[in-house]
């Protein structure tokens, strides 16, 4: 297994699936097209990537380029690495036919694969367990109801309050926050957002 310091937007489920089986780091799924109209994810790929830095990977057909252009036209350049996959044919096994242009996807690729084309992007790769070791364990929803931001009296008044100082859409899901504090923030940090002794948020 692979430790990068990176998170990883793909496309979709399977490409995860796939990727995690290399890297162990954030991976993030933009749902293809669905991007497009879901800003809470859009907020998420930005405040990952101004955290820890972004490396796009998507296929390498027409669709994967649109995808990787939107987010380009979002996320600010200094915090992108692209990683692009080989135009190989073919099709994934789960798959009755190939796609549109006849090329494998991400989950198509093998794992020396997606190491190689990782490198060429630029990943910082970690010693094992440094990530872990830095985060400690995932904020969950209890520790959301604890804090008074989730399933209780006045908690949407309070959670809108937080997610106005960390920049992030006021209409965002308790779930879309909880991805958030674990994917862009240690522990202890997201400990001092929920507790609100934290500064502005970078």
């Amino acid at each position: 297994m692979l430790y990068i310091r990176e998170a990883i937007a793909v496309e979709g489920r399977y490409d995860k699936n796939t990727l995690s089986q290399v890297v162990d780091t954030l991976i993030l799924e933009t749902g293809g097209f669905q991007i497009f109209k879901d800003p809470e994810k859009m907020a998420l790929l930005d405040r990952a990537a101004r955290r820890r830095g972004l490396i796009v990977l998507t296929d390498s057909d027409g669709a994967g380029f649109v995808i990787r252009n939107r987010i380009k036209g979002v996320v600010p350049a200094q915090y992108l690495k692209h990683a692009y996959i080989p135009d190989i044919c073919g099709k994934e096994r789960r798959k009755r036919q190939p796609g549109k242009e006849g090329k494998l996807g991400v989950e198509g690729m093998s794992p020396r694969v997606l190491e190689d084309v990782l490198r060429r992007a630029g990943a910082t790769f970690l010693e094992e367990g440094t990530r872990a070791e830095r985060s400690g364990p995932p904020l969950t929803k209890g520790d959301l109801f604890a804090a008074g931001l989730s399933g209780g009296a006045g908690s949407a008044e309070k959670r809108q309050a937080l997610l106005k100082r960390l920049e992030l859409p006021e209409h965002m899901s308790a779930n879309a926050l909880l991805a958030v504090l674990n994917g862009c923030y240690s522990r202890e940090e997201s400990a001092a957002l929920l507790n609100g002794d934290a500064g502005r948020p970078q």
